[in-house]
C-alpha cells in the first residue's frame, strides 16, 4: 500500500524561502531599474514594478494550486500537456503578436502570454515520463530518436517564431540525459561540434582541418595504444598529399590546397580502411567518419552562419569573438551594461542611485539586463550575493533530485536544474559580454508574468513531487 504523508510538513521550506528571496530581490531591482520620481510609490500599478507585484501575487496562487494537485497528474497527463503546448506553439505562429521581431506572444487585451516559456515545463515532464517508463534503455537508437524528437519539436517551432534564445534553452536537456546514463561520447561530440563551429568562424579552414586530423590521430593512439599504427596512418596521409600536390604542380591544374587536402583525406582514408580490415585494426572506420564529419562541418559553418542567422545575430557573435566592433549598434547594450556594473565598484552606488539606470542608458534594463542594475546599485558584493544565492539554490535542487525515490521525479528535477542553470549562466554572461545577447530572462528577477509564472510552475511541480516522495514506497 502507498504511504500517505502530510505534504505540507514535507515541503522543502528552505528552497521555498530562497525562491521568495529571489522573487523579492527581483521586484526591488525592477523598481530600481524603472524608478521615476513622478511615480515613486513601489505599489504604483501603472508602472512595471506594480505590475510585477501582481504577477508575483498570481505566482504564489499558482504555486499553491500546483501543490494541491495530485502528484500522479504530472506523470499521467504529461503527454497531453506536451501536446497542448505544441498546439499553442503552432497557434502563436498564426495568431500571435510580434514583439521585438519575434512572433511569440498571445495578446488578450492588455495581457500578453508567451507559450515558449511554458513549453519548457511540458518538455521536462514528457522527458521524465518517457525516460522513467518501464524497459526504456537510453543508449539505443530508438531512444535517441524519441528523445531528440521530444526536445527538437518545441525548439524548432520556437525558432520559427524568431525567438532564437528560447529555442536554444531546450538543448540544455542533454545534461538530464547525461545524468540518466547517456554515453559520454555523445556529450563530448556535442561539445566538440560547438567548439569547432566557433573555431571555424575565427581560424582559417585549413588550420582547423589540420587540428581535426591531429585530434583524430591522438584519439586513435589512445584507443589502440600502438604508435606503429598511428605512424602508418600519418605516413599514408603525408605520402598521398605529396603525390597529389606534385601532380597538381606538374600538370598546372591550379587546385587549391583545400581540395588537395580533401582528396588526400579521402584516398588515404580508403587505403587505411582496407589495411585495417586486412590486419584487424579497430576503430578506423569510426574515426574516419568522425574526421569526414569534422571537415564537412568546418566547410558548412559559413553557409549556416550567413544563411540561417539574422544579420543582428551574426553581428552579436562576431562582436563577442572580437571579429567586429559595433559600439553604437548591437554592442551598445552590452557596453552600457558593463559600464553600469563596473561603475558600481565594491559596494555599489546605493539603492535608487544608479546613474546608468536613472538616465536609461541601458535598454531593456528591467528585463534581459536586470543584472546590471544589481551591479551598479549594489556593487561587487551585491552581485556576489545574488550569484552565490543562485549557486546554492541550484545545489539545493540537485540534492533534492538525488534523494527522490521515483525515477520520474529525479529526471524531472534535473530538468528543472538544467533549465534554471542555462538561464542564469547565459543571462549573466550576456550582461558582462561573455556570450552573445540572445534575449532570455534571469529567473525570478526579470520583469514579466510569463517567465515568472513558468519558472514558478517548473519549480513547484518539483517541490510537490519531493513533498510526496515517501508515498512512492510500496
Amino acid at each position: 500500500m502507498q504511504r500517505r504523508v502530510n505534504i505540507w510538513s514535507n515541503i522543502d521550506w528552505l528552497t521555498v524561502a530562497m525562491y521568495l528571496v529571489l522573487v523579492f530581490l527581483g521586484w526591488i531591482n525592477i523598481y530600481a531599474a524603472v524608478y521615476n520620481e513622478d511615480h515613486h510609490s513601489i505599489f504604483d500599478f501603472s508602472q512595471r514594478y506594480g505590475k510585477q507585484l501582481i504577477w508575483i501575487a498570481a505566482a504564489l496562487v499558482i504555486a499553491f494550486i500546483v501543490f494541491i494537485i495530485d502528484i500522479n497528474f504530472y506523470s499521467y497527463f504529461a503527454y497531453i500537456v506536451y501536446g497542448l503546448m505544441i498546439f499553442l506553439l503552432i497557434a502563436v505562429l498564426i495568431f500571435g503578436k510580434e514583439v521585438h521581431g519575434a512572433k511569440s506572444w498571445f495578446e488578450i487585451g492588455r495581457f500578453r502570454i508567451q507559450p515558449a516559456e511554458f513549453a519548457k515545463i511540458a518538455t521536462a515532464l514528457v522527458l521524465a515520463r518517457y525516460l522513467s517508463s518501464y524497459n526504456v534503455q537510453i543508449n539505443t537508437l530508438k531512444s535517441y530518436l524519441r528523445v531528440a524528437a521530444i526536445i527538437l519539436i518545441p525548439s524548432l517551432l520556437i525558432l520559427l517564431q524568431n525567438d532564437t534564445g528560447s529555442a536554444l534553452v531546450y538543448f540544455v536537456f542533454i545534461l538530464v540525459l547525461y545524468r540518466e546514463g547517456i554515453s559520454e561520447s555523445i556529450l563530448l561530440l556535442g561539445l566538440f561540434v560547438v567548439i569547432l563551429f566557433i573555431l571555424a568562424l575565427v581560424l582559417e579552414k585549413l588550420i582547423i582541418i589540420f587540428l581535426s586530423i591531429a585530434i583524430v590521430f591522438i584519439i586513435f593512439w589512445f584507443l589502440n595504444r600502438r604508435l606503429k599504427n598511428v605512424g602508418i596512418g600519418i605516413g599514408i596521409l603525408f605520402l598521398t598529399s605529396a603525390v597529389l600536390y606534385g601532380i597538381n604542380e606538374v600538370l598546372s591544374m591550379g587546385l587549391s590546397y583545400y581540395y588537395i587536402i580533401l582528396a588526400a583525406l579521402g584516398i588515404s582514408g580508403l587505403v587505411y580502411t582496407i589495411l585495417a580490415i586486412r590486419y584487424k585494426i579497430k576503430n578506423v572506420a569510426l574515426l574516419l567518419v568522425f574526421l569526414i564529419g569534422s571537415v564537412l562541418l568546418t566547410y558548412s559553418v559559413d553557409h549556416v552562419f550567413n544563411n540561417f542567422l539574422e544579420p543582428h545575430q551574426q553581428k552579436r557573435i562576431n562582436v563577442v569573438l572580437g571579429l567586429e566592433s559595433d559600439p553604437y549598434g548591437v554592442e551598445y547594450n552590452v557596453n552600457q551594461s558593463k559600464i553600469a556594473i563596473g561603475s558600481g565598484g565594491l559596494y555599489g552606488k546605493g539603492f535608487l542611485r544608479g546613474t546608468q539606470t536613472k538616465f536609461d542608458f541601458v535598454p531593456e534594463q528591467s528585463t534581459d539586463f536586470i543584472f546590471c542594475t544589481i551591479g551598479e546599485e549594489w556593487g561587487f558584493m551585491g552581485t556576489f550575493f545574488v550569484v552565490s544565492l543562485f549557486v546554492f539554490f541550484l545545489y539545493r535542487l540537485i540534492g533534492i533530485a538525488e534523494r527522490q525515490r521515483s525515477p520520474f521525479s529525479r529526471i524531472y528535477g534535473y530538468g528543472v536544474v538544467s533549465v534554471l542553470f542555462f538561464h542564469i549562466v547565459i543571462n549573466i554572461g550576456m550582461t558582462i559580454g561573455l556570450v552573445p545577447v540572445i534575449g532570455i530572462p534571469l529567473p525570478f528577477f526579470s520583469y514579466g508574468g510569463s517567465s515568472l509564472w513558468a519558472f514558478t510552475i517548473l519549480l513547484f511541480i518539483f517541490l510537490r513531487l519531493d513533498a510526496s516522495r515517501l508515498e512512492l514506497l510500496k
